[in-house]
């Protein structure tokens, strides 16, 4: 059981809208994954059973056939775990679009997806992968047993594909998150620090390293609240508020779409059960979704959205306030 958190929608957080048509759909394939992580602001884990059907993606195909959406941006649980992962991908590589794969690392060495990595090259998808730490301890202490040696297992497997390697054209980015309740640190100097790492112990290569703060939602959430830290974690984000990033926030470019067709604003509404706002009953699925009215509509907020703002801020493109330089 987790604890019971608090209601997160009663906010002082500033009102923002999204003044702009977004040019990324981010997907929630699923809820299973082949791990079980202490911030997994999903609560995803081997037992979960939800996924999207092959329908619902074809929702999905009819959506971006809006010029105005430029990325598909695939997330879970572990999306390649979804039957029909493969599929969407051939299609929306197909039609020109940009696709992101948000890998765990560890689903590459997992019996059935011996070729998946091949796969990913071949269709040039950009994969954005979990990495929390550069240390094993670290690694494990927060994902399990075994993770940091399988996750090293599978970077270099990607880095053999042509991955991280500059003039290969095949984009590998890591993410960050911090070991507890805490905010990341810079993230050009960390990103400095794991290249630097993974490279002269691992032999490992890669773009990019996306910092992101941890949600206090889910199981995060439930954590800190059983160890007392919630209120504590809630006065960081809120005190480490910066006006700076309401205009770069996710929120603006993107839409959630949850594993049953619905839409939310973000990724982490979506958690909350946090529809868009149309005026009427939330949530509104992708079959019922007026895609030009998303543009000067408020977005729905609360508490949790501290935690894109707080500091250098967050996102699932990493820190905003480095971003926009």
């Amino acid at each position: 059981m987790h604890a019971t958190l608090p209601l997160l929608r009663t906010t002082d957080f500033p009102p923002i809208d999204r003044d702009r048509l977004p040019d990324t759909l981010q997907v929630n394939l699923g809820y299973q994954c082949n791990q079980q992580c202490l911030h997994c602001h999903v609560n995803a884990g081997p037992k979960r059973k939800e996924t999207m059907t092959w329908e619902t993606m074809q929702s999905l195909l009819r959506l971006l056939e809006n010029p105005a959406l430029r990325i598909l941006d695939l997330t879970g649980g572990a999306p390649e775990l979804n039957a029909h992962f493969r599929q969407l991908v051939t299609v929306a590589r197909q039609r020109g679009l940009e696709v992101i794969d948000r890998c765990n690392l560890t689903i590459l060495l997992e019996p059935g997806q011996e070729d998946l990595g091949r796969f990913l090259a071949a269709h040039q998808v950009t994969v954005t992968a979990s990495m929390p730490c550069y240390l094993r301890d670290n690694v494990d202490k927060q994902r399990g047993a075994g993770v940091f040696e399988r996750s090293v297992a599978g970077l270099r497997l990607l880095n053999e594909l042509g991955y991280g390697h500059a003039d290969s054209g095949l984009q590998l980015n890591l993410v960050y998150n911090p070991q507890g309740p805490a905010l990341p640190p810079p993230q050009a100097a960390l990103e400095t620090d794991y290249k630097n790492h993974l490279l002269e112990n691992y032999g490992v290569r890669f773009n990019r390293l996306y910092t992101l703060a941890n949600m206090p939602i889910q199981r995060f959430g439930s954590m800190l609240i059983s160890q007392g830290g919630f209120a504590d974690y809630m006065h960081l984000l809120k005190s480490a508020y910066n006006a700076d990033n309401l205009g770069a926030v996710m929120c603006k470019s993107l839409i959630s779409i949850d594993w049953q067709g619905n839409v939310y604003d973000c990724d982490f509404n979506q958690m909350l059960g946090l529809g868009i706002d149309t005026g009427g009953k939330s949530p509104v699925h992708i079959n019922k979704l007026e895609f030009a009215a998303l543009r000067d509509r408020p977005i729905v907020i609360g508490d949790h959205c501290y935690g894109c703002t707080a500091g250098q801020g967050s996102s699932c493109g990493g820190a905003l306030l480095e971003r926009k330089e």
